[in-house]
């Protein structure tokens, strides 16, 4: 982390979890034993249906909730989907986009870019995803992957939106799978995401974008992997589902940086 240029982002990701009266239970509990410090910005993205329970309950705290996807387009014959406008008016203040099960499910590059830009003109601050299967890492072609993924999901964004954006790294092959990328392995590229948003944005830009880390981040690991310069934060999966769990990743994002 390096909290001189950019902001510290701990973000959970619910996946399919919890119903409308769980979630006001955990918000009940979280908010108790939540840390006082002012170092790091948290975030809760929720499946839909617990998004109205999420922002009463998280109301008069700085915890902002954010939702798992939405449709590029503003209205229309989309059943099931959800538009950027309805989780603004929800509340919403993040949208998890391009996450690797979305892309298991058929979206596209191209799909990504264009909630991208749908979620910036609504005013919600995308996290992006980006990251490698197993094979592609064995294969060696890891960054030449993740640099396709991050020009094709920012094409179009401009300086002024770049900026109100948040990337995140998920190796697929560390999701779910108890299995996590060790510090330096996580690092080595968070810095090569940086150094490509630097060749398309320009040194400044590059030091201030915040890029979190999503693969079986917990409690145990966490202090380790947000102790690496390139890593700002977390993309919290399972870990985020237990207050407990996910405090004390808060806490590890509240250490000292140099």
């Amino acid at each position: 982390m390096n909290r001189k240029y950019r902001k510290t982002v701990i973000a959970g990701n619910w996946k399919m979890n919890k119903t409308p009266s769980e979630t006001k239970e955990f918000m009940t509990e979280f908010k108790t034993i939540m840390p006082k410090g002012r170092w790091c910005d948290v975030a809760l993205c929720v499946p839909a249906v617990c998004i109205p329970a999420a922002v009463r309950a998280m109301r008069e705290t700085r915890v902002g909730i954010g939702a798992e996807n939405c449709n590029a387009n503003a209205s229309g014959a989309y059943t099931g989907e959800i538009a950027a406008n309805m989780l603004v008016d929800a509340g919403c203040k993040y949208v998890i986009l391009g996450h690797s099960e979305r892309r298991a499910m058929g979206e596209t590059n191209e799909d990504v870019n264009a909630k991208v830009l749908t979620a910036l003109e609504n005013g919600l601050v995308p996290i992006m995803c980006v990251g490698e299967s197993l094979e592609q890492r064995e294969q060696g072609i890891t960054e030449e992957w993740i640099t396709m993924q991050i020009k094709c999901g920012l094409r179009g964004v401009g300086e002024d939106k770049i900026r109100k954006m948040v990337i995140a790294y998920e190796p697929i092959w560390a999701i779910g799978t108890g299995k996590t990328a060790t510090p330096e392995q996580a690092e080595e590229v968070c810095e090569s995401i940086r150094t490509v948003i630097r060749k398309l944005y320009g040194a400044k830009i590059a030091r201030a974008i915040s890029i979190l880390y999503g693969g079986s981040m917990n409690e145990k690991n966490a202090y380790d992997l947000l102790a690496q310069p390139d890593i700002d934060g977390g993309l919290i999966g399972g870990a985020s589902l237990v207050p407990e769990k996910f405090v004390k990743i808060i806490e590890a994002a509240n250490q000292p940086t140099i």
